[in-house]
């Protein structure tokens, strides 16, 4: 008798052999909203180093951001809704800490 991991596992591999054969919709799509990192900055009048300062972004990774280097991850994304919607708030509780 096979256990229930071992069903779990048979099957997983089945999508993954569909999806890597290009058959039926197996795996799921996963988007990130990435806000505007210059605009979120800008709408708040700081420089990239207050922005960077203020919020404990490392000033390379914000550049990068704006510059369109690299795409902040889902966390990131995250915090970065939080600062565009609540930015008085998130630096308050940054600097408690």
């Amino acid at each position: 008798m096979m256990s229930s991991f071992g069903d779990d596992l048979i099957a997983a591999m089945s999508e993954a052999a569909a999806h890597a054969q290009g058959v039926g919709q197996v795996a799921r799509v996963h988007t990130i909203d990435v806000p505007d990192v210059r605009a979120i900055r800008e709408e708040l009048g700081l420089s990239q180093q207050a922005f960077a300062s203020a919020y404990r972004i490392p000033l390379a990774t914000l550049k990068g951001w704006e510059q369109g280097r690299r795409q902040p991850d889902a966390t990131a994304s995250a915090y970065l809704s939080v600062i565009a919607g609540l930015p008085d708030a998130a630096r308050k509780v940054l600097q408690a800490s």
